[in-house]
């Protein structure tokens, strides 16, 4: 391999590589992109075991599973510099030990979602948009399953107030679906929609969601709005997260929802396939791994086992 080669530039063509085949690769370039940077400070020539150990436990979360997260996508970089240079090293998969298992997530009560979008009344600055943008955005995450991304991404022709629907376009792995709202959350998306156009009557782009300035909404404020919110609340996380996460609301739609058709005794057979088309999975099987690790849902299902063990209908 060419040692004047940057490892900046090996990165951006192998980046460039795999997006020609469709993929995105957002989480994946930043981690990669750190590793060049890592990389080239230390003027190495090639990937060594040593290097993708020390570049993997300089990750800022001090874990062996995000060690071992960072040395899976480092894998498949190797992979493709090893083409050009026999002497790359691909670090084993389990140099680490597994790089995936079931995080538990944070399940937001009923009282907690309300005491957390009530609480949004706090934000500043006094008079802003912003508290009534962190509301309802926070709110459709809750109601409606969304991913952050998806509910960013939201313009003013994809939000339907009247039919009450949302067209969710390019979501993950480019699919695209229509999301039906519960009758009771357009009423909240009007009113947003008229302060939003009252505050800020000259956006600069056509999102449904906007800064005081006229811009788009991005997921790193609503993030800090949300840490904010809950330190002000003096909430601790519950689960194996560190922090309260913004994924945690759809983490939670996904489970009530399913709590609801085991405890109103619908048909979970035809229900939990319904359940993933309309949180837009590309398989059942995405919706089963939300579902894992969730003391609720266990309770129901050795309940359930409990009775099938005795012979009683399930």
């Amino acid at each position: 391999m060419n040692t004047a080669t940057t490892w900046a530039a090996r990165v951006e063509a192998y980046l460039a590589y795999r997006r020609s085949f469709g993929f995105q690769l957002t989480i994946e370039g930043g981690r990669l992109e750190s590793f060049a940077r890592f990389a080239d400070h230390r003027g190495a020539e090639r990937i060594t075991l040593e290097l993708a150990a020390d570049w993997a436990r300089a990750s800022r979360h001090p874990r062996p599973i995000s060690w071992a997260r960072r040395i899976e996508v480092l894998r498949g970089f190797a992979a493709f510099c090893l083409r050009t240079d026999a002497e790359t090293v691909v670090p084993p998969r389990n140099l680490f030990g597994p790089a995936h298992r079931r995080l538990v997530p944070h399940i937001y009560t009923d009282e907690e979602l309300r005491t957390l979008l009530e609480a949004t009344d706090r934000l500043g600055p006094p008079g802003s948009l912003r508290p009534a943008t962190c509301r309802t955005l926070l709110g459709l995450l809750a109601t409606a399953g969304l991913r952050i991304s998806e509910a960013l991404k939201l313009t003013r022709a994809d939000v339907d107030i009247q039919a009450g629907v949302l067209d969710i376009r390019d979501a993950k792995c480019h699919q695209h679906r229509f999301v039906p709202l519960h009758a009771s959350v357009p009423t909240y998306l009007q009113a947003y929609a008229q302060l939003r156009d009252r505050l800020v009557p000259g956006p600069c782009c056509d999102r449904f969601f906007l800064r005081d300035d006229g811009r788009p909404v991005d997921q790193r404020s609503m993030l800090y709005a949300l840490h904010s919110l809950c330190d002000q609340l003096g909430w601790t996380v519950r689960g194996d997260h560190t922090h309260h996460r913004l994924h945690d609301l759809r983490h939670t739609f996904i489970v009530r929802s399913a709590l609801r058709l085991y405890e109103q005794g619908g048909d979970i057979e035809h229900g939990l396939p319904a359940l993933s088309i309309y949180v837009g999975h590309a398989k059942v099987v995405d919706t089963y791994w939300y579902l894992t690790g969730i003391p609720e849902l266990m309770a129901v299902a050795a309940e359930r086992f409990h009775r099938y063990a005795q012979g009683a209908p399930t």
